[in-house]
């Protein structure tokens, strides 16, 4: 019966697809077809695209390859690319994108094998020793989840956090209390370019990392508002438990290549920036570091090699988003503003945040602090709404309830909403161009009109 609507769901994905491709078959190039009640064409097929992803999970990377064949298609049939029309265009196009998508290829399989590394290094078994008793020692657990997911994926944080609430909680562990597990994972790479695939996009499309950092503020401000409710929540469901007498071994050789690869990387990547910018939009430097520390270190311990065809599935899932967010007009959407990047927020729990990512990073005139924070947490409002959400949700299936998520996790909106007007009233929004590598200094944007009442905007054309 499952295979029976999967298999519906997916044809209904199709024909969704093919609902707003079918008109354009009369189409002719040069008509003012292109837009549908004002919307340009290529953006309501994006929206297809994302909403029959949220819809049929169970087929996204189907989905997402006909989405973003049926976007080239279009293009290339009737709008053309900025880099010309036609095949050529799409062409010249692709060859611009490449080493953005070869990188985000091998970071994001690499990131994968260096999260299993730490994984198998016994310290996530040694962690349950420094919980303390009574509600803070759920409370504690968030904030380890929060400071590993800053150098880890934040797929294998919340993993590592959900692993051992189940240990210390004898698998008792509140909805609310797996929502803040999330929250805390996707909070604590926000503000990191090595912990949250948005923001390694950032970072792999020359924002610095330290427009990148202020996220932290309106991170840690959430984490506090949502993990103390949430951490008292779970003391009362159920007390922690440990078993203090356990002697586990830490594996120092994984521990060493962990910290081998996430330098090679932040290495690598301020090299090409400082010394070699012209060749940075040539050649996926960043990417390519990564898998040469991870081979590397094979002589002293090998990756987990049979992670590699989930994480290649999983990758080529994002990098189709992507691509169908590049070839979107953006010059089209409104000009960026600290209210429209709340709003990215509250879009990315229900859409994945990786095409919202490339959408805002091709557009520019972000504050990019604002956009890690709000795209990097705001997913975890639901629990299909990051990845994280949905590997946590794989280990306890009761969290698979979009009424259950909201209503036992009602304080990660909230901890979003204050977080996010405490950086806007501590830092300001300061919008910033895309700082492409290899181009000139970004000039200053000019900042949408604030709303009466609003924290003054300051602009600014290079550091905050």
């Amino acid at each position: 019966m499952k295979t029976l609507h999967d298999g519906l769901r997916l044809r209904f994905a199709v024909g969704l697809l093919a609902l707003f491709t079918a008109p354009l078959a009369i189409a002719a190039p040069g008509t003012d077809w292109p837009t549908v009640a004002g919307i340009p064409v290529d953006f309501i097929l994006f929206a297809a695209t994302l909403i029959s992803v949220a819809l049929f999970h169970h087929y996204v990377l189907q989905v997402a390859l006909i989405g973003v064949t049926t976007i080239a298609i279009y293009k290339i049939l009737f709008t053309g690319f900025k880099t010309g029309a036609g095949l050529a265009g799409f062409g010249l196009h692709m060859a611009h994108e490449w080493v953005l998508l070869v990188n985000l290829l091998c970071l994001l399989v690499g990131f994968a094998l260096l999260a299993r590394h730490f994984e198998d290094s016994g310290v996530p078994e040694v962690l349950p020793k420094l919980l303390p008793e009574g509600w803070l020692g759920p409370f504690v657990l968030l904030i380890i989840i929060f400071l590993l997911s800053g150098f880890l994926d934040n797929i294998a944080a919340a993993l590592i956090g959900a692993t051992v609430a189940a240990s210390v909680f004898k698998r008792k562990v509140h909805i609310g209390y797996l929502a803040a597990i999330v929250a805390a994972s996707n909070a604590g790479g926000a503000g990191s370019v090595v912990g949250d695939t948005t923001t390694t996009m950032m970072w792999i499309d020359g924002v610095n990392p330290l427009d990148v950092l202020e996220a932290y503020l309106p991170a840690i401000v959430a984490t506090v508002v949502f993990g103390i409710p949430a951490a008292l929540m779970q003391h009362k469901h159920m007390a922690i438990s440990r078993n203090l007498q356990t002697t586990h071994h830490i594996d120092w050789a994984r521990v060493a290549i962990v910290l081998f690869i996430l330098v090679a990387a932040v290495a690598t990547n301020v090299t090409v920036n400082l010394k070699f910018t012209a060749l940075a939009d040539s050649f996926p430097f960043l990417g390519v570091a990564v898998w040469v520390a991870l081979l590397l270190a094979i002589p002293l311990r090998k990756p987990e090699w049979s992670l590699m065809p989930d994480a290649l599935k999983g990758s080529i899932f994002l990098l189709a988003l992507v691509t169908c967010a590049s070839m979107m007009p953006v010059e089209k959407l409104p000009p960026a503003s600290w209210y429209g990047t709340l709003a990215l927020g509250f879009i990315s729990a229900a859409f994945d945040n990786i095409p919202l990512t490339a959408l805002a990073l091709k557009q520019g005139g972000y504050d990019w602090g604002f956009l890690a924070y709000a795209v990097g947490f705001g997913g975890s409002m639901l629990w299909f709404g990051s990845s994280a959400g949905v590997a946590v949700s794989n280990l306890f299936p009761e969290a698979k309830s979009v009424g259950q998520w909201l209503r036992h996790g009602w304080m990660i909106p909230v901890g979003y909403v204050v977080g996010f007007f405490v950086i806007l009233t501590v830092l300001g929004w300061n919008p910033h161009e895309q700082q492409k590598r290899g181009g000139n200094a970004p000039h200053a944007v000019t900042a949408p009109a604030p709303t009466p009442g609003a924290p003054a905007v300051v602009t600014s054309g290079g550091q905050h």
